[in-house]
């Protein structure tokens, strides 16, 4: 049985997130964040939708979790993410400081672990690999409808 409270189930989340961004034809990434076990950001990649290169899922979710707790730092909080962040959202998240992020899927082209992989806080706690399968297979499937 999974827990409520374990990676899988959050990150099932984050793909539910990323399911609503591939219905308005966005970068199907989703983003979650819990702080002591209870989820207080859901976000979706938004671009296309505001016309904001920036409002990527991790990035809307440090604004709603911010905002949710009166706080720039999250520091208490995991960020879960069905794709590897690029190198603008892992400067976000660096400067918003969460303790851990969970990734789904990596990113060989854009993350930033290939581009820059210093680019988070050092004492962040990194997991990856989170239902990978399925974060991967949503990517493939939208851009497989897209060619």
């Amino acid at each position: 049985m999974l827990s409520i409270f374990s990676d899988e189930h959050y990150m099932r989340q984050a793909l539910q997130e990323a399911q609503k961004s591939a219905a308005l034809d966005e970068i199907p990434v989703g983003a979650i964040v819990v702080c002591q076990q209870q989820i207080i950001a859901r976000t979706h990649n938004l671009t296309e939708q505001l016309n904001d290169v920036t409002a990527h899922a991790e990035v809307l979710a440090i604004t709603a979790a911010s905002r949710y707790l009166g706080n720039k730092y999250l520091k208490n909080c995991t960020l879960y993410i069905t794709l590897e962040p690029c190198v603008m959202c892992a400067g976000a998240l660096a400067w918003a400081q969460l303790g851990k992020i969970v990734i789904g899927a990596s990113d060989s082209k854009r993350g930033f672990r290939q581009i820059a992989p210093q680019a988070l806080h050092p004492k962040i706690t990194v997991v990856q690999g989170v239902l990978e399968p399925e974060c991967r297979q949503l990517m493939q499937d939208f851009f497989r409808k897209k060619r």
